[in-house]
This record gives C-alpha cells, sequence and structure tokens, in this order.
C-alpha cells in the first residue's frame, strides 16, 4: 500500500499556500484569449490533520480522486449557502469519483478519515494566482456567522483577505 509519503517524493509535491502538497502536472500549449492557457492541471495531496483552506477561484475547477481516503469539498455560494461533495470512490455511499467546483464559491476540503487523500485538479481556462483568493478567518465568519463550525476548520487567522 502507497503512503502520503511515497505520493510526495514520486510527484515531487510541494507544500501549496492553501494547505496540503501540490504539482503542476499539465499546462495546455492552447490559449484562452491569447493571455493565457487554456486549461492546467495539478495533483494535490491532503494529509491527516492537513486541510484546504477556503478560497475561491475566477474559472471551473473539476477535482478528481486518485488515491487514498476520500474526502468533502466544502463550497459556499454567492447566497452564502453552503453544500459539500464527497470525493473518493464508495459509489454507494454518494462519493463520486468527480466533481465540478463552479467558479465563484469559496470552497475548501477535508479528509473523511485518516491517512491520506490525492486528487487531481483541472481549471480551465487555466490557472493563475491572479484568479486565487485566499479567505482569512475574519473575513469568512463576518459574512458567514452560521457556518461557523467548518469556516474554524477550514481556514486561518490572519491569512488571506
Amino acid at each position: 500500500m502507497q503512503t502520503a509519503e511515497y505520493f510526495i517524493e514520486h510527484l515531487e509535491l510541494e507544500q501549496h499556500v492553501e494547505g496540503g502538497y501540490f504539482r503542476s502536472s499539465y499546462r495546455s500549449d492552447q490559449s484562452f484569449d491569447d493571455t493565457r492557457a487554456l486549461w492546467t492541471s495539478i495533483y494535490f495531496l491532503l494529509r491527516t490533520g492537513e486541510v484546504s483552506n477556503f478560497h475561491r477561484l475566477t474559472a471551473d475547477e473539476m477535482w478528481y480522486f486518485h488515491a487514498g481516503e476520500s474526502l468533502t469539498i466544502y463550497m459556499i455560494d454567492e447566497q452564502g449557502v453552503l453544500t459539500t461533495a464527497q470525493l473518493g470512490l464508495d459509489l454507494a455511499a454518494g462519493e463520486r469519483p468527480q466533481f465540478l467546483v463552479p467558479k465563484g464559491c469559496i470552497f475548501g476540503s477535508a479528509m473523511n478519515k485518516p491517512g491520506f487523500s490525492l486528487v487531481g485538479c483541472m481549471v480551465s481556462p487555466g490557472f493563475t494566482f491572479d484568479d486565487f483568493e485566499l479567505f482569512s478567518q475574519e473575513t469568512l465568519l463576518t459574512d458567514y456567522p452560521q457556518h461557523e463550525e467548518v469556516i474554524k476548520r477550514l481556514s486561518r487567522c490572519g491569512v488571506g483577505s
């Protein structure tokens, strides 16, 4: 059985600003409006105790489950409604092997059990950090106090906007 450390080493993953580990795996040579890649893809890995902190993108992001334990994607839409999706391979339990996070929503993720979760994320048009907004716990609690429990799990004090 493979471990998180195996994937971190062999995929050459690095720490990600939102939490966990990542590595760019592909950047399309086709362009979108001559300014950016048509699409990009990364590997993303979480270990026990790590989360993907709440952030927002200006493009859709498709998540693909690859290995390890399932995880939950938490999304707050523009109306402030919190929804979740289970990413994994246990279809009978409601998990899906892929899931689309729509552009503009605030989202993060956390593992469902100890271990690790390795996923792939594809963004179109292609990802740039100009399109990435990381949220502070203070901002989220001010804007969405009804989601205090999950906000405290998936955000950090004094980090982000």
